[in-house]
């Protein structure tokens, strides 16, 4: 998450405890926040690769499916602020780890559940134990290391949390193939004791005493109710019908309740989303890019999997090992690209990148009943790799960089949240405008026809973003020839469902 003044998910520390990374000390707070995070980043990408096996348990419709994905995204994208904010006030390490328990207890609940509603309700509060400890592991490592090696502590954090992501579905496709899809679940729990364990005895506790004002606890419930009524609204309306008084309740709710939201964030003197903010048109357009990108991004993912395993018929195992190129590529390449952005600016990244993004998306039409991976599956793979190393870090940096450094916390977390929401949206919508609806997913033909729908719209939403970037997005001027780097400068990989990771010297970090 990010740094700022007011009601930002991090914001600047008290008197740092000044650790070095090379020393034993520095190595158990980063060992610590890789771990925690890594719970939340590997469960994040593995539920997509276990829905098939998880329908066919419960024998769930698509709606259901799109449920199990959604309650946590819908709780993560509405506490994620305020999760930050608490931490500031109340305790970093304090957060970060009650984050890590509420995660371990809510799987074990995932793991156990005996039908739909149980997993889905667990996976909601994953959301919110998600929402507590994402923000924190990175303030962690701001708030406790020396200025000069925040930079290396957080590519090394972002490092060795892309490794963890990278073997996530890897993993999660042996657990459902050799066990079940529960084990998926089952594994965040060793791995949560030991992270609290070492976080209890080797993470230092800071707050931000210049944190002051009530944590907007009223923006949160506001904020959170309208994206459950309009994901409901979707969701459900191709089972109720769109006239359905259930519908339209759900709908005319979540828009009323963002409507409330937008108001008191402007009248409340310490408000969870500062809409000034909003003034500047570099940061207003960059969101834009971003939900749409990661729109795309998240609905084509939620169905990929999906369509591999029931129209191709990988086994999860290979499912989650097709994705590996893209998170291997994303790893190498995404540094790189932010490298590119700082010299030339970021407009011709933020628009050749969301193109080939869409490229690839709809490169995915090829998927079908062969599923041969070299000529089926890789291509859009390589094609959605290469757009998206193009064109996170440059977007991430635009966003952070288009307002005041006073407000480039906030800028970055509001960047990040819109990243969630625009695959919240992605996932309620795209199988309703593909056609793929009830149990259409346990029927090859049907589904794949659906499939090649929704990909298509998908590689044209992202495209879109690509040319507001070409329209839009303005570089800045040259920066003087003499004008030296920021010290803890970094441009850092996250999970695929959200933004890359940054950290400046101004306190800016990003989960």
């Amino acid at each position: 998450m990010s740094t700022a003044p007011g009601p930002s998910p991090v914001t600047p520390a008290g008197p740092s405890p000044g650790l070095q990374i090379s020393s034993t000390a520095g190595r158990w707070v980063v060992a610590v926040t890789v771990l925690g995070s890594a719970i939340a980043a590997i469960d994040s990408t593995v539920v997509g690769i276990a829905l098939p096996a998880i329908g066919r348990d419960f024998s769930l419709s698509v709606s259901s499916l799109q449920w199990v994905v959604s309650a946590y995204l819908l709780a993560l994208a509405g506490l994620l602020l305020v999760g930050g904010a608490l931490g500031d006030r109340f305790g970093r390490r304090r957060i970060f780890i009650i984050g890590v328990v509420c995660f371990a207890v809510t799987s074990l609940v995932c793991a156990v559940a005996p039908n739909a509603a149980v997993l889905i309700g667990g996976r909601a509060l994953q959301g919110v134990g998600a929402a507590l400890l994402t923000p924190g592991s990175l303030a962690i490592l701001r708030a406790s290391f020396a200025p000069d090696d925040q930079g290396r502590a957080v590519g090394a954090w972002s490092g060795l949390g892309g490794v963890a992501t990278a073997i996530g579905p890897f993993l999660g496709g042996f657990l459902i193939s050799a066990v079940s899809w529960r084990f998926i679940f089952v594994i965040n729990l060793p791995i949560a004791v030991l992270v609290v364990v070492m976080a209890a005895r080797h993470v230092p506790e800071t707050t931000d005493p210049e944190a002051s004002g009530r944590v907007d606890i009223p923006g949160a419930v506001l904020v959170s109710g309208g994206l459950v009524g309009l994901t409901a609204g979707i969701i459900e309306a191709p089972s109720h019908g769109w006239g359905s008084a259930p519908v339209l309740g759900a709908l005319v709710g979540g828009v009323c309740f963002i409507a409330a939201f937008l108001l008191l964030e402007g009248r409340t003197r310490h408000p969870l989303l500062p809409l000034s903010i909003f003034r500047s048109a570099q940061f207003s357009a960059t969101n834009v890019v971003t939900f749409l990108v990661y729109a795309a991004l998240g609905g084509a993912l939620f169905l990929l999997p999906i369509e591999l395993e029931q129209v191709s018929l990988y086994s999860p195992l290979e499912a989650g090992t097709s994705f590996l190129p893209l998170t291997a590529m994303m790893l190498a390449f995404s540094a790189r690209s932010g490298a590119l952005a700082t010299r030339i600016g970021p407009r011709l990244q933020m628009t050749v990148g969301p193109l080939l993004v869409g490229a690839g998306m709809v490169l995915f039409r090829l998927v079908g009943a062969e599923g041969n991976y070299l000529t089926e599956v890789l291509p859009g793979i390589v094609v959605l790799g290469a757009g998206l190393a193009l064109t996170v870090a440059p977007l991430t940096t635009t966003a952070m960089s288009s307002v005041g450094p006073d407000h480039a916390g906030i800028a970055s977390a509001v960047n990040n949240d819109v990243a969630r929401a625009g695959s919240l949206v992605a996932v309620a919508v795209l199988p309703v405008v593909a056609g793929i609806t009830g149990a259409s997913y346990l029927h090859p033909l049907v589904f794949s026809a659906g499939f090649r729908t929704a990909v298509t719209v998908a590689g044209l939403v992202s495209a879109v973003g690509g040319l507001l970037s070409g329209a839009l997005i303005r570089n800045p001027p040259p920066a003087p020839a003499s004008e030296p780097r920021a010290p803890g400068t970094a441009a850092t990989y996250c999970a695929l469902e959200a933004p890359p990771l940054a950290a400046a010297s101004s306190g800016t970090t990003r989960a």
